[in-house]
């Protein structure tokens, strides 16, 4: 039997995802189908696999695992085991990598080549058949993060309901093309809290603001082959 190169304690079934608590991160992810899940440690730079741990706890539809030696920025991805019956709804393939579902951080970007997909793109039968390729090498990679934030004398507004106003934006947009905000700072967060934009959400009444999303988001493989990019950010990953 393999020997794990990190220690592996069983861990809790929640919460679900990757969570630090000073000491070791706990990882746990719910598949009810899945006949086995692996946990896949990276090296630092996301392309090289470091260990790759066989979860043997399940509690309740959760699979998990604790490791006393992992810490934030620990990059990491799941491979999952159990039925490929595309007409039933399941579509498991351990080829593939897979991201937490519940990851906090994402980093990197997919590299579009057929590999990505379960199923074999262009086979007679359509995504009946699945593709056996290593997908690895073209995914984004989910890190460990410290969730620790120390908010000072900041609290919520809680403005009543009756009394609120909300601006929904998109933050590039928003922040490019408001001529007041300095250069810098177009196209950041720092730029949507800058004083010339809070003046004028002040100047209209404004007292909420909605983001667009601002997820870690896809851009569209069609989109990648004609030199483009999803702007809008509607097809998120995490």
């Amino acid at each position: 039997m393999k020997r794990n190169k990190m220690a592996v304690w069983p861990g809790k079934p929640y919460p679900l995802g990757a969570t630090w608590d000073g000491e070791g991160v706990n990882f746990a992810l719910f598949s009810e189908h899945a006949e086995g899940v692996e946990l896949c440690i990276f090296d630092s730079r996301g392309r090289r696999v470091l260990d790759a741990i066989p979860i043997l706890w399940r509690t309740d539809q959760v699979w998990h695992c604790y490791l006393p030696e992992a810490r934030p920025g620990t990059l990491y991805g799941y491979r999952v085991s159990g039925p490929y019956d595309p007409e039933r709804g399941h579509r498991f393939n351990p080829n593939k990598l897979l991201l937490d579902p519940y990851a906090k951080h994402i980093t990197g970007h997919i590299r579009w080549h057929d590999a990505m997909f379960g199923y074999r793109i262009g086979h007679g039968k359509s995504d009946l058949i699945p593709d056996k390729r290593d997908s690895a090498d073209g995914m984004p990679k989910c890190a460990v993060i410290d969730q620790a934030f120390t908010w000072g004398d900041d609290a919520p507004l809680r403005t009543p309901w009756h009394e609120t106003i909300i601006y929904e934006l998109h933050v590039k947009g928003f922040s490019y093309q408001h001529p007041e905000i300095p250069r810098e700072l177009r196209g950041t967060y720092s730029g949507l809290a800058s004083a010339p934009a809070i003046d004028y959400f002040h100047s209209l009444g404004i007292t909420a603001v909605e983001l667009m999303p601002i997820h870690t988001f896809v851009d569209d493989r069609h989109l990648v082959e004609k030199g483009l990019r999803n702007y809008w950010g509607y097809n998120s990953i995490g």
